[in-house]
């Protein structure tokens, strides 16, 4: 199995998570899905790139995915009862259509979760689009269980989804690059 190094993406590399994200949006729009359909927030990623939560997943030196790990839980879906503060969030994962299939997303999840159990956290959270069923299975197949889906008219995104995590659970063939 290739290695898939996981780094902190520097602002300079804001074009390749953008491309990433684009990628991900027009191949949504292939599907039929709405799911992406506006330019990704680029004060937003820079935001997360300064703070050391954005990350690119490189294979042979070749960025092929990114996603933002960070503890923000969105106040419109996580609540006090959610216990927020035990959990580290997924937000952003794309990864590049070329290695589509190939377990990209399963490691980078994985490598979250390692990240969160690191923090002593005891979940990894996400939120996804509520119209996307697809996806749902995904996350599921990945070991997480859907908490609820939260609708608000001004939303499109609310089905929650959460796996716990554990120091033992630690993912295979995901190098932690500096």
């Amino acid at each position: 199995m290739t290695v898939l190094e996981m780094r902190v993406a520097t602002p300079n590399e804001l074009p390749q998570v953008e491309a990433l994200l684009v990628g991900a949006g027009e191949w949504l729009a292939s599907l039929g899905s709405d799911q992406w359909q506006f330019p990704p927030r680029r004060a937003r990623l820079l935001e997360s790139m300064e703070r050391g939560e954005c990350f690119l997943a490189f294979r042979d030196g070749r960025p092929v995915g990114t996603l933002t790990v960070d503890g923000q839980a969105d106040p419109e879906f996580w609540h006090a009862d959610d216990e927020p503060e035990t959990a580290l969030y997924v937000h952003r994962m794309a990864i590049a259509r070329e290695v589509a299939g190939q377990a990209m997303g399963a490691r980078m999840l994985d490598w979250a979760a390692d990240r969160a159990a690191a923090a002593g956290k005891t979940r990894l959270r996400l939120d996804a689009w509520k119209t996307n069923p697809a996806l749902h299975r995904y996350y599921l197949r990945q070991g997480f269980t859907m908490v609820r889906t939260v609708d608000l008219p001004h939303r499109q995104s609310g089905a929650l989804f959460e796996r716990e995590v554990s120091l033992e659970a630690c993912g295979p063939a995901v190098g932690h690059g500096h």
